[in-house]
């Protein structure tokens, strides 16, 4: 893993990437982060909280103008199947639980990654293990792990029962204001708002959508939004016009 595979126009993030636990809770109350932290320690002492990576697959050319980000640069999303007992329906980036043989989080992202898409884990190209970020719902520690590929190879659906889309989305996509929105799952959960982005007809939500968030404030690529747009997860799924179909 090397940070220096990284091209000019994705140094901003690798460089700040340290910035990164701090972005993703900035925008939650106080007494929302102080619930997380109980929860966090509370799964750690009874053993229920579980270990998980995901891998953050940036694609694009290998290199711009330092800063400059090139119009084909996109991001490795992933929808997965509506039957699944967690999370289902929800976009995201491929990984899973840790397996006893993984040696460490970078070779669960890259395992989980090829058995969800298909991708050629020789393709990419690891750059930094991000902070983990604790999920209270599933109890799951996620470390993110940022990456970068050239070329990934052709993605797919490798198996429908885990996985119902496979896309390479425009990162200017998620950049663009008119995409952009807060969500919070049920009306007990309002105070949870958090980013999502709305493209095409995926709605992108949940600590996915935290992560790109935080990521496009730290490389300074966010663009000024209207973070006043706070909808209820069912509405915004019906604006979309699906539950996580493209």
């Amino acid at each position: 893993m090397s940070a220096g595979n990284a091209p000019s126009w994705l140094r901003p993030l690798v460089d700040n990437a340290d910035r990164l636990p701090d972005a993703y809770l900035h925008r939650l109350p106080v007494d929302v982060r102080a619930t997380i932290k109980a929860a966090n320690a509370q799964a750690t002492i009874t053993g229920t909280r579980r270990d998980a990576a995901v891998l953050v697959l940036f694609s694009g050319p290998p290199s711009t103008e330092l800063g400059v980000l090139p119009e084909s640069a996109d991001l490795l999303v992933t929808v997965r199947a509506s039957t699944l007992r967690h999370h289902a329906g929800q976009a995201a980036f491929p990984g899973g639980a840790v397996d006893p043989g993984d040696a460490g989080p970078v070779a669960t992202a890259l395992r989980e990654a090829n058995e969800e898409t298909g991708i050629d884990p020789s393709r990419v190209h690891p750059l930094v293990v991000l902070g983990k970020v604790f999920i209270a719902p599933s109890a799951f520690q996620v470390v993110p792990v940022l990456a970068y590929s050239e070329d990934p190879g052709p993605v797919t659906v490798v198996d429908q029962a885990e996985t119902a889309v496979v896309a390479r989305v425009p990162v200017r996509a998620f950049i663009n204001p008119e995409n952009r929105l807060m969500v919070y799952r049920d009306a007990r959960s309002r105070r949870w708002a958090m980013p999502a982005f709305r493209l095409n007809e995926m709605l992108v939500w949940g600590f996915t959508a935290q992560v790109i968030s935080a990521m496009l404030d730290v490389a300074g690529w966010a663009q000024p939004w209207d973070t006043s747009e706070v909808r209820g997860l069912d509405e915004a799924m019906a604006l979309v016009g699906g539950e996580g179909e493209i």
